[in-house]
């Protein structure tokens, strides 16, 4: 089986390239740019067959250079809920995403990719149907704008496609090797350095009607996504938009003092409750910043039932066994 994965140097990308070695599988062509160097330790320890550059590969797969290609895992994007640059912003997760999609339809390759939840933005619902979908930023259009033309290409539930296509709206995906995203690395990820350096997490205070920690998330750990992604590829007739989430929504608080007591336990102090992590200044709320006002998602929740309507009944990891994990693998790196 060969198999090629985009963005595979970067958080998503890399596990999925982690997950196919763990079943054998190392024809994989590693597609990414490694203009940020430091990218390379989330590939160092995996087996690959090669390396291209993603500046030269969509040219160079709508030729077929690579033979056949049994599936593509498209995780390559601009995931910066930041950027302002529209262009930018389109050309990397539009315009490739759908140059990619006719060259797989093209040549009978697999395409399984990474959409997002912000496609439903400002939305209080979250199942994979137009009235839900009510994105708050550029990066959250281009993956919805992409969703859409697969939609009026292939069906509602992408019934038309000549080969599998499976696209994934990815909740707050949370783990090991996305120490390079920086500020877009996930809260746990920072309240880890955070309790390290400065002895306490920090979370925002009260916004959007909910009090200070309580805004709530569908938090997914990574390993469930990669799960979720290698189901599909072993039921390569099951094809349509799905969430990936856990279908549960939590609060920050519960990422917070699941980072408290991880690390608390590992200095031989016993667990403690949130309200008490409050007052002794474990956790600290900061007023919520006037940048992110009208562009965050205070809840979202992930709609499971057309996902479980496959037959794929994976179970996930709830916010304390996820963290917990995360939270000792981060610990072993330092």
């Amino acid at each position: 089986m060969k198999i090629v994965v985009t963005g595979a140097a970067g958080f998503i990308g890399s596990n999925i390239v982690r997950g196919l070695n763990a079943r054998g599988i190392d024809n994989i062509i590693a597609v990414d740019d490694l203009t940020d160097g430091d990218k390379f330790k989330n590939l160092a320890a995996l087996q690959i067959a090669d390396y291209v550059d993603a500046d030269d590969f969509y040219d160079l797969f709508a030729d077929s250079a690579f033979g056949q290609v049994d599936a593509v895992f498209h995780q390559g994007a601009c995931s910066d809920t930041m950027e302002l640059d529209g262009k930018y912003m389109m050309d990397n997760n539009y315009t490739l995403s759908c140059d990619l999609f006719d060259a797989c339809q093209h040549q009978g390759t697999r395409l399984m990719y990474a959409s997002s939840a912000a496609t439903y933005g400002g939305s209080s619902t979250f199942r994979e149907s137009p009235e839900s979908e009510k994105p708050l930023n550029v990066y959250g259009y281009s993956k919805l704008l992409f969703d859409q033309r697969m939609r009026r290409e292939l069906g509602s539930q992408y019934e038309n496609a000549n080969t599998q296509v499976a696209g994934f709206r990815y909740f707050n995906v949370y783990g090991p090797h996305e120490q390079h995203k920086g500020r877009m690395a996930s809260v746990a990820y920072h309240q880890f350095h955070q309790f390290q350096s400065e002895g306490k997490v920090k979370l925002f205070g009260e916004y959007g009607g909910y009090a200070a920690g309580g805004q709530m998330r569908d938090f997914v750990f990574i390993d469930d996504v990669v799960a979720v992604n290698l189901w599909f590829l072993d039921h390569p007739d099951q094809s349509g938009l799905f969430n990936l989430g856990t279908g549960h929504a939590q609060p920050f608080n519960d990422v917070a003092i699941s980072v408290v007591n991880t690390l608390r336990e590992k200095s031989g102090n016993s667990p403690i409750g949130i309200e008490e992590a409050v007052r002794s200044g474990l956790i600290d709320y900061i007023p919520f910043p006037a940048a992110l006002v009208g562009k965050y998602q205070s809840y979202t929740q992930a709609d499971l039932t057309q996902l479980r309507a496959t037959g794929c009944d994976h179970a996930f990891a709830d916010v304390k066994r996820g963290v917990t994990a995360y939270i000792d693998w981060l610990c072993l790196q330092n």
